[in-house]
């Protein structure tokens, strides 16, 4: 999709359709997005929303003095301050954009579930919540043991305060409804991402790293030890060979895991940094001989997706989540060796069967992840909840 800078709002603003619904979507930094996946969810829900007939705000955050409204593509993005209090400070930022949002609009949508006990705010002023349970946000390893018992309480708060829940993934789905019977219900309408053609998309970037189209291995991901880069790099090393695996994150030595990546460090492990430019991941993405994908906590993960959309070969982490989404086309591991076997079997496939694969990623993307599908299924389950069962005009 084409992208451009937010633009001021008129002092007099824009006259309200009467028939539009208003939505509010909450929990990101802001759009355009520059900075994860709820960003780039956020940015393609609204800007189709709002194709849609739909009145929609984008909260964003304000380092600081808060900035008047922007418009987006047809997106109001309203700005809230967000302090340095640490972790905290996201929880605080959270609840400033719950009151801001408490009333004025037919439905809020709040991107996570750290700040679900503040979810109550609009619930009392009559407007519908619904929570984005992501993943399993307490899992994470960055966080601390009282950071961990937060988030679990603040899961079953979101069961709670929410008028409906949403995940991307069935496995999660599943998990809701099964550990909060009696909480709010739980929908799954799924992350997305869009087809690319990776005859189309330009080598040139590759050369900033030294790399050959379809002679290197790819990882993307967060240094975290539930996306497994441990694993992944000892399995790659276990197999052998002369292409080098490429680290994409920010693996600086700041953490005891972080260090011990950058000691497997070599010729064969590249560490390249946080990659920002949209071209460049593409390119490193659209041109790898494989993509190694460890993530294990979250539902359906915008890295894996995408890497499937510009048709990589997949080899990933051995859970439900993955699988829900790869499915056959990929391979799987749930250790080192078993990555390293993966590995030997993938390169002893023929060509027309990798092209094969390959092919099968894209359509996999197509069939169920498509952008404008799944704003489709948004539409519907607005205009159900909300009682507005036809097209706004």
């Amino acid at each position: 999709m084409p992208t451009s800078e937010p633009t001021s709002v008129p002092a007099a603003g824009t006259p309200a359709r009467p028939s539009a619904l208003r939505v509010a979507i909450l929990g990101t930094r802001g759009i355009p997005a520059r900075y994860g996946g709820f960003e780039t969810f956020a940015e393609q829900l609204a800007v189709r929303l709002v194709q849609r007939g739909f009145e929609v705000t984008v909260y964003a955050e304000a380092d600081g003095p808060v900035q008047p409204d922007q418009m987006y593509r047809g997106v109001r993005v309203r700005f809230r301050r967000r302090r340095r209090w640490g972790p905290a400070s996201v929880i605080a930022y959270d609840c400033a954009c719950l009151w801001d949002a408490r009333r004025g609009y037919d439905l809020v949508y709040m991107l996570g579930y750290g700040a679900a006990w503040a979810c109550w705010w609009p619930r009392v002023w009559g407007t519908p919540v619904w929570i984005n349970v992501d993943g399993l946000e307490w899992a994470r390893s960055k966080w601390s043991g009282l950071a961990r018992l937060y988030l679990r309480l603040m899961e079953w708060a979101a069961t709670r305060t929410a008028t409906c829940l949403i995940a991307d993934a069935d496995a999660i789905a599943r998990r809701f409804r099964q550990r909060y019977p009696r909480g709010a219900p739980c929908t799954t309408i799924a992350y997305g991402a869009d087809v690319v053609d990776p005859a189309q998309v330009p080598v040139e970037p590759l050369a900033a790293w030294g790399l050959t189209p379809a002679q290197y291995a790819l990882v993307v991901a967060r240094p975290e030890p539930e996306n497994h880069i441990l694993e992944i790099i000892e399995g790659f090393l276990q197999h052998g060979g002369q292409w080098p695996l490429v680290v994409v994150g920010d693996v600086s030595g700041a953490t005891a895991y972080q260090r011990r990546l950058l000691a497997l460090r070599s010729p064969r492990v590249r560490f390249i940094g946080p990659v920002y430019d949209s071209a460049g991941l593409t390119a490193l993405r659209a041109h790898a001989a494989v993509y190694l994908h460890g993530h294990s906590v979250g539902g359906t993960n915008p890295s894996l997706l995408e890497s499937m959309a510009c048709g990589s070969l997949v080899i990933a982490h051995d859970n439900p989540f993955n699988r829900e989404v790869a499915g056959d086309i990929a391979d799987y591991f749930d250790s080192p060796t078993s990555l390293a076997a993966a590995l030997e079997k993938l390169y002893r496939q023929p060509p027309a069967v990798l092209q094969r694969r390959r092919r099968w990623a894209r359509d996999i993307i197509r069939r169920r992840y498509d952008w404008d599908r799944i704003a489709d299924a948004y539409v519907r389950l607005i205009r159900r909840q909300t009682g507005h069962d036809r097209a706004p005009h």
